[in-house]
């Protein structure tokens, strides 16, 4: 829960900068539980900036869907991770499924409920909020994927994501998608593909030529960025936490364990500052926060997400190529295999 100083914090710094970023309201928590959310988002609005959230929806009621609506929010991402009330329960354990439709059904009608006058009558408002699905893949639950693609539509949403898991703990390596992936041989550097029709004499060769392409596009178009490139420093990312610290992106935010090719990896927090004791813009223009960032974009980390594992590849501490804390060769995201909204 972060409290109102540090949220006037954070918008004192938000302010200073000509060009407002984008605000995303999420984490390990469900954003939608702080009993200020509405007024967090329509003051962040009101400096002018895009604003996401992403929720459970478990809270979503229809009252809730309507003062969001109006605070004019860009984008609400709702996760999504089964398609029948038994593999959603299963995965999000207790959450229910036809709750989280009924809310959002409710959301979607709260998107209508202004209208405009036009020589046709009057007709509902073209919505300026986006519905976002994000879909966490697994082995228990990835063939429902289509299904889930399915509601997306059915609720009008305009953004769909697809993210790995990251185990957090040993039971819950079993689930991932992506061992083979990520131990394949060198890929070649770049590979280009012509739009081919997808039937079952192309399906398997175009899939394993896919492998093989660390940088992909596909008819001219991107498909996949290059590994060894961090998301959030690409994006120009800063993440702060509800104490008011602030790190360069989410895996950074808290320690935490997880597990990568079934090989624990603990993570130790990394913050540059907190802003209840330096402003924003200080924090982000830090010697230290600058020089971080330069040496991820140069991404000359060992490939710790594919080896066989060191002494030093269990945390972030130091890495086999003489980097110090805070390392990033076991990072998931940089591969392009963990994303978020």
């Amino acid at each position: 829960m972060m409290s109102e100083m540090v949220f006037d914090r954070v918008m004192d710094g938000l302010s200073t900068f000509s060009l407002r970023p984008t605000v995303s309201f999420g984490g390990f928590g469900e954003p939608l539980s702080h009993p200020k959310i509405v007024e967090m988002i329509t003051r962040v609005k009101a400096l002018g900036a895009p604003v996401e959230l992403i929720t459970n929806a478990t809270l979503l009621t229809a009252d809730l869907s309507q003062k969001l609506v109006r605070t004019g929010i860009d984008v609400l991402w709702v996760s999504i991770d089964g398609a029948s009330p038994d593999s959603f329960a299963d995965v999000r354990l207790g959450a229910t499924l036809p709750q989280v439709l009924e809310n959002l059904a409710h959301f979607r009608d709260s998107l209508y409920t202004k209208f405009v006058i036009s020589p046709c009558g009057v007709v509902p408002a073209s919505p300026k909020t986006g519905l976002g699905i994000a879909f966490v893949a697994m082995k228990r639950n990835i063939a429902d994927l289509p299904a889930v693609l399915r509601l997306a539509q059915r609720f009008e949403a305009r953004h769909f994501l697809v993210t790995n898991v990251l185990p957090y703990t040993k039971e819950m390596c079993k689930e991932v998608l992506y061992n083979r992936t990520l131990s394949e041989t060198k890929p070649i550097p770049s590979l280009s593909m012509p739009l081919i029709d997808v039937m079952d004499s192309t399906r398997d060769p175009l899939y394993w030529a896919m492998q093989y392409g660390k940088t992909l596009t596909w008819a001219g178009s991107n498909l996949r960025s290059a590994r060894d490139r961090c998301p959030f420093i690409e994006n120009g990312v800063g993440v702060i936490g509800w104490d008011g610290g602030f790190s360069p992106c989410l895996p950074l935010l808290h320690s935490h364990v997880g597990f990568v090719q079934d090989r624990e990896r603990f993570s130790r927090r990394w913050i540059v500052g907190n802003v209840t004791q330096e402003s924003l813009s200080d924090i982000w223009n830090a010697p230290e926060h600058i020089a971080f960032r330069e040496r991820v974009r140069t991404f000359d980390f060992p490939p710790c997400t594919s080896c066989g594992g060191c002494e030093v590849s269990g945390s972030n501490e130091e890495d086999c190529f003489d980097n110090v804390f805070p390392t990033c060769g076991g990072c998931l995201w940089a591969q392009g295999v963990v994303q978020c909204p």
